[in-house]
């Protein structure tokens, strides 16, 4: 997939083949600014690091933004399966990392899904899939939410070197709507149809990424 000659590629980098479907299925990157791969990196943060950290080594991704996406666990109450989360950073055991666009990326988002609710803030990595009575410690921290890959992701690309990084995932299952299986349960297929149909804010949030900073 690939637009323009010599224009800035992007990375989106998701964890699960069903989070890679619904990529796949999202839209036409043609309203990206560059190429456009779509990475399964596999689970967890170990996965994520090597997965992105190959892919940027090739020449074909060197200097690509990188968003990381998929499903996550929300933390705060009233949170619900379908809402979308908009990291202001990501944070894991190397630090934090600042995402760029955040304020695009929350009036696309509304744009794009009307009636599901945006939150920001931090975006916090695990190395395991979470339970019910983890959340607190977690929401303490100031997290919103939680995933295995996003932290990660964002950390391997800057390493790699300066480079636009966001992550943005959907609210698979939340304090009040706990689930096991993504694939069987509401909040999941849910979740799907949302990840799908906010595919093309990622293009606009990667046209934006490549404008001159003021």
């Amino acid at each position: 997939m690939s637009t323009t000659a010599g224009a800035v590629p992007l990375l989106i980098a998701c964890a699960l083949g069903i989070e890679r479907l619904a990529l796949r299925t999202g839209g036409d990157p043609g309203g990206a600014g560059g190429p456009v791969t779509v990475l399964r990196t596999g689970m967890g943060p170990l996965a994520a690091d090597r997965a992105v950290s190959r892919a940027l080594a090739t020449p074909a991704l060197r200097g690509a933004a990188v968003l990381a996406t998929g499903f996550c666990a929300g933390l705060g109450p009233g949170m619900h399966p379908g809402d979308l989360v908009v990291a202001e950073e990501t944070r894991g055991p190397s630090g934090a990392t600042p995402c760029v666009g955040t304020d695009l990326l929350v009036g696309e988002l509304t744009r794009a899904v009307p009636g599901r609710i945006v939150h920001t803030g931090p975006l916090i990595g695990s190395d395991h899939v979470i339970r019910g009575h983890e959340r607190p410690g977690l929401l303490a921290t100031g997290a919103i939410a939680v995933d295995m890959e996003s932290a990660a992701t964002l950390h391997s690309a800057v390493r790699a070197g300066e480079r636009p990084v966001a992550a943005v995932r959907v609210v698979v299952d939340a304090p009040e709507h706990e689930l096991v299986r993504i694939g069987t349960i509401r909040g999941g297929i849910s979740a799907f149809r949302v990840l799908r149909a906010i595919l093309p804010v990622f293009y606009e949030w990667h046209r934006s990424s490549l404008l001159p900073r003021r």
